[in-house]
């Protein structure tokens, strides 16, 4: 079958792999649409490693249930794509996104697990769950990013009337924006080094107002319009500029939620952080239970995940795909790919 794997530094090519057959009680199914994430685009810039088939954020039609007994071929699903322990104290406690093993064996994310940019994937029975009728296929493959967000937003502890920014206005800042002003958060911001990505911000309704990252003099601006910084400040980046300025705008005894991931060295001003006496928070992933809520969500029509999409493509045009959306100067937030199309 075919699939869209890593070759080069940003360089994708079209190949052949076997079709996955189901051992140890996976369950195989056949991909209907697969989202493009942030930490695909790390994997890509980087051009490594070489032969990754990504695409972990998924909707499928089941094939072969595997050891799943409560499904059947044709049950539409999306998964967690994680692989934890299940034994470790992360694991327990119910917070497998940061079991140590969770990503050794990540759909999408390791080489022995090929992920959505292709037909068919196998996929550890426990992880899978079966969506409802009413959500769309489009709409299931948000499932993944949607839920990011939610964990994001959750660990921020936004109460209401608080001023937040996201930093960062990619699909997990402007979910994160949206879950911000669902809290409770009396003014939602978000700054970006893309104009056109900043104003999308605003005409989606997830932002009251953005910033330009680029301008040397954002941080006055910002400490002068929220009275001296933000109660809260979601990082979703993970660049050296994009966490200094988040915690440049925080006020002091404030929060930073750190979401964004970088796979170098990132440097901050740890004075600031020690002066301040704020709070740096980690996240990563989410739990099973918050994945759960942001399908029961869109079931309920509580959220409109569907205006993130800008696009869906072939994997023909996965290469273009990528390249728009680090190209700066375009206002795609989201393409899906559909790998039958």
């Amino acid at each position: 079958m075919r699939c869209v794997a890593i070759k080069d530094v940003k360089k994708f090519e079209i190949r052949d792999i076997p079709e996955p057959v189901s051992q140890d009680g996976k369950v195989i199914a056949k991909i209907v649409k697969t989202g493009i994430c942030g930490s695909d685009i790390h994997y890509w810039v980087q051009g490594e490693p070489e032969g990754l088939v990504m695409g972990h954020e998924f909707c499928g039609i089941v094939e072969d249930p595997g050891s799943r007994t409560d499904l059947v071929v044709g049950d539409r699903i999306t998964a967690l794509p994680i692989s934890p322990c299940g034994h470790c104290e992360a694991c327990a406690t119910g917070n497998p996104q940061y079991c140590r093993e969770t990503w050794n064996q990540a759909v999408g994310l390791s080489l022995d697990n090929p992920g959505g940019l292709t037909s068919k994937i196998a996929i550890r029975p426990d992880m899978v769950i079966k969506v409802p009728d009413n959500i769309t296929d489009d709409e299931v493959a948000m499932v993944e990013p949607t839920a990011v967000g939610l964990h994001a937003v959750h660990l921020a502890d936004i109460k209401v009337g608080d001023k937040v920014l996201v930093v960062g206005g990619g699909i997990i800042g402007l979910v994160s924006a949206m879950f911000a002003k669902m809290e409770g958060a009396s003014y939602v911001a978000v700054s970006e080094t893309n104009p056109k990505r900043g104003q999308k911000a605003l005409s989606l309704g997830v932002a009251d107002s953005w910033y330009d990252a680029k301008d040397t003099g954002m941080i006055p601006s910002i400490l002068a319009a929220t009275e001296g910084g933000f109660d809260v400040v979601i990082e979703c980046c993970g660049n050296s500029p994009a966490v200094s300025s988040a915690i440049s705008a925080v006020r002091p005894g404030g929060r930073v939620v750190l979401v964004g991931v970088s796979l170098g060295t990132v440097t901050i001003p740890v004075v600031m952080a020690v002066m301040g006496e704020m709070t740096l928070q980690g996240a990563i992933g989410y739990t099973k239970e918050e994945f759960q809520t942001c399908i029961d969500l869109m079931s309920m029509k509580r959220i409109d995940v569907l205006k993130f999409v800008d696009d869906i493509v072939g994997l023909e045009d996965v290469q273009k795909s990528y390249e728009r959306l680090t190209s700066g100067k375009d206002d795609a937030i989201k393409i899906l790919v559909d790998p039958n199309k």
